[in-house]
């Protein structure tokens, strides 16, 4: 559901950065104010990753001629709390921006606000987290992820809905859009759904502890040991990004199938300095765009997995690299205030 810039006006798209700025913003204060344990800072750099690869993976829509991916961030939330969710979710879809080109620059905001946002703050919060508050195991976990993924991807399908309309793209009619984006991606959330019970399931019989302190807002007792999960999850990015990628399904995503749908094309085209201007920035630092070898117009399968891998270790740094700063600065806080005192 990564927005390209076409589909947005400059003032959308800059007042959306803006809404998702002060987002990270609030996420970083919260984090700073003693909001992350300091065991889920590896973990921010590893799921993150494992996100990244989780997003290459397309699967089918049957029937449809449409595909989707999972977008993560109840996934995010559920481990490591909703800032540092957000902040990590945030960091993937940063690189997929600037490195691989997916996703618009001037288009970032709005995606961070329906991928992120939506799940990481309003669908944890009002679905996730009451629901297996009175009890963490299997059943309640399946019921939890499922319904809050469909409840935070229509909101972000709707508000992707919205931000066309509202960007006077009129391609894109609000009721022959709506009425393709929402059941598309009620079909996919279910996928996504199931697929985030399954990993945090797994998390649960390993490693209970990690979504109980989640969910009580503790921290993970330091006798508890974290290797396990982090070497599980680093191999299966691996397997994903670098294996199940290449058979990713090369329909449209949801998004795209529905403005095939509606305009008759995947791709609109707008025109203007600030179009001019993001493009060339994501031309510049793009290395790998549609995760592959520059130039390499069929895609190889060599490229996607190499794009996989690449993807995962630079979030790993940015997305890590971010909750270790954050830590650090907070530690060196606390240490000048008690000197001081």
């Amino acid at each position: 559901m990564h927005m390209a810039d076409a589909l947005l006006s400059p003032a959308v798209g800059g007042v959306m950065t803006a809404v998702s700025a002060v987002a990270i913003g609030y996420a970083v204060k919260k984090i700073a104010g003693d909001k992350l344990d300091e065991k889920k800072i590896p973990m921010m750099g590893v799921m993150g990753a494992f996100v990244f690869a989780g997003q290459m993976i397309n699967f089918t829509i049957p029937g449809t001629g449409s595909s989707g991916h999972i977008g993560g961030g109840i996934l995010l939330a559920a481990l490591l709390g909703p800032f540092p969710a957000l902040l990590t979710l945030a960091s993937v879809l940063l690189i997929q921006c600037l490195f691989f080109a997916d996703g618009g620059l001037l288009a970032y905001g709005c995606n961070v606000f329906n991928m992120g946002i939506t799940a990481c703050f309003l669908a944890y919060h009002l679905i996730f987290k009451p629901l297996v508050k009175k009890g963490i195991n299997e059943k309640t976990l399946t019921i939890a992820s499922i319904a809050a993924v469909l409840i935070g991807l229509q909101v972000g399908a709707f508000s992707v809905v919205l931000e066309t309309l509202l960007s006077g793209v009129t391609e894109l009619p609000f009721g022959a859009f709506i009425l393709l984006m929402q059941p598309i991606h009620l079909a996919i959330g279910l996928v996504e759904g199931i697929v985030t019970a399954a990993v945090l399931c797994y998390v649960h019989r390993v490693r209970p502890e990690l979504l109980d302190s989640t969910v009580e807002g503790a921290k993970i007792p330091t006798a508890v040991p974290m290797k396990t999960i982090l070497i599980s999850f680093l191999v299966l990015t691996v397997i994903v990004g670098g294996v199940l990628s290449i058979f990713a399904s090369a329909y449209p995503d949801g998004l795209e199938w529905s403005m095939e749908g509606v305009a008759g094309t995947t791709e609109l085209e707008r025109e203007g300095p600030v179009y001019d201007a993001v493009n060339s920035v994501v031309e510049t630092t793009a290395f790998m765009p549609d995760y592959g070898f520059a130039h390499d117009a069929e895609g190889s399968a060599l490229g996607t997995a190499a794009a996989g891998i690449i993807g995962s270790i630079i979030t790993v740094l940015l997305a890590g690299g971010i909750g270790f700063i954050i830590h650090r600065v907070r530690t060196y806080r606390v240490r000048e205030r008690n000197a001081a005192a």
